[in-house]
């Protein structure tokens, strides 16, 4: 928690003295490392003691993890559910359920397993120390669809407005580079579940440069991201490269095997179907929210206490929750599978913006305070009714140098108009003996995320 303490001396310097616009006051940047932690949440627990204390400690190794096994996380905590929230006593929980009590509503097989509250999710010294620089530096623009002069480190320490929890959210730290194989299936409310795409995928976030001594411009890439299809036959060979900048401005490619030709896909944003959920979610659902935020008012509604999806290890685990295990159950995931923890959320309101369009009339992100990736995300149809529940999946990546890093990447997600579940990104599935999961990975290059790569690699 010390780590910055001087440069957030400097920043609350810069903001008494005039020299900078302060996004926020000298008092606020001063609670940074006393009743905040240097990443801006809370850090003291709350009242009941059900939220702890931010400590700063990683999650230890456990014993179960094979380095030769990467992408596989066995549980490090080996506990078990405090309680169990369902048909029969959600109505006790309803301020921390939200949108999410109408699953209980109307699936009265649907639980939730609520677990003991962990906040091991831990940042790099480099990057506090550029949060601690966006003080005074980092702001937004352009109707706050733009970042101008921020650092490679959380943008905005004490948000101001519903765009910059936004914009932490889009840039995340998760790990510079991570890749892993994933399964991505539809469950249909009658029949066997169905795979949309075995996916081969390598992110990296150009946005966070260790290197960097200057603000990024605000062209950099934020994120980038690479699919390659294996399975099944009729999509196999297929890639999509998606790169999102901090200017709001996405380019999307697509590779198409019958063709061996690479083509720009424009259409891969906003409310467009995603190719691998089957008609279940959104391209801008992934990650519970990815893309521009053009379309949309956001409102900072506060903070609140929330039972969200969290340290999902369990999804990353084939031999804790098979494929077959996890795809068991109709309209939701097997609840055997997810551990809920109660967290305090980031809670903004999404309402759309008139002469836009999209299928969602308004949403509600509800982003953990401390891995600005993890939360859920409940989203309505133009009539006022709850139509998709999305809920963003993480956990610390506990294999990297002082367990700095994670996953915050797969989501699963309930259409309540058709009763259809889906899953993105988990790590669950087996395949000619070698195991799905997402770890920590190289760095594959520029030229890789670029037509010209997927050209050079294409098959068929």
């Amino acid at each position: 928690m010390k780590s910055n303490t001087g440069l957030l001396v400097l920043a609350i310097s810069a903001a008494v003295s005039g020299g900078a616009i302060a996004a926020v006051s000298a008092d606020e940047a001063r609670q940074l490392g006393t009743t905040l932690t240097s990443h801006g949440a809370e850090k003291a627990g709350n009242k009941e003691g059900t939220i702890p204390e931010y400590t700063g400690q990683p999650i230890k190794m456990p014993a179960g993890y094979n380095p030769k096994d990467p992408g596989q996380h066995p549980d490090p905590f080996n506990e078990k559910p405090l309680f169990s929230i369902t048909a029969q006593n959600y109505t006790k929980y309803l301020d921390k359920l939200d949108g999410s009590a109408e699953m209980f509503k109307r699936f009265p097989q649907y639980r939730m397993d609520i677990y003991p509250s962990h906040r091991n999710f831990v940042y790099p010294k480099w990057v506090l120390d550029n949060a601690a620089k966006n003080l005074t530096s980092c702001k937004t623009s352009a109707d706050e669809l733009k970042l101008e002069g921020c650092y490679p480190g959380v943008p905005f320490l004490i948000p101001k407005t519903g765009a910059q929890v936004m914009w932490n959210h889009l840039t995340q730290f998760e790990a510079r580079f991570y890749e892993g194989t994933s399964d991505n299936t539809v469950i249909p409310p009658n029949g066997a579940p169905v795979l949309q795409g075995l996916v081969y995928t390598i992110q990296s976030v150009p946005f966070y440069d260790p290197a960097r001594t200057t603000p990024q411009p605000s062209n950099v890439i934020f994120w980038r991201v690479r699919t390659n299809n294996i399975e099944p036959a009729r999509t196999a060979g297929g890639k999509i490269v998606l790169l999102d900048a901090l200017d709001a401005t996405r380019r999307a490619y697509q590779y198409i095997p019958g063709q061996r030709r690479v083509k720009l896909a424009p259409d891969l944003a906003f409310d467009t179907p995603s190719p691998y959920g089957g008609g279940a979610y959104n391209i801008d659902d992934s990650k519970g929210f990815l893309g521009s935020l053009e379309r949309f008012d956001w409102k900072l509604v506060g903070k609140k206490e929330k039972f969200i999806p969290y340290d999902n290890f369990a999804l990353m685990d084939n031999k804790t929750c098979p494929a077959e295990k996890l795809h068991a159950t109709k309209n939701f995931i097997n609840p055997d599978c997810v551990r809920w923890e109660l967290h305090r959320v980031w809670v903004v309101q999404g309402d759309l913006k008139s002469g836009f369009r999209h299928n969602y009339k308004k949403r509600m992100m509800f982003w953990d305070e401390d891995l600005f990736g993890g939360g859920v995300v409940e989203n309505y149809d133009a009539g006022g009714s709850l139509y998709r529940v999305v809920n963003s999946i993480s956990h610390p990546f506990y294999e990297t140098p002082g367990g700095t890093g994670g996953f915050a990447s797969g989501a699963f997600v309930t259409d309540l108009q058709t009763g259809i579940a889906a899953t993105s990104g988990m790590g669950v599935c087996k395949v000619n003996g070698y195991s799905c999961g997402w770890s920590a990975g190289p760095d594959h290059g520029d030229i890789f995320y670029s037509p010209e790569g997927m050209a050079g690699e294409g098959i068929r």
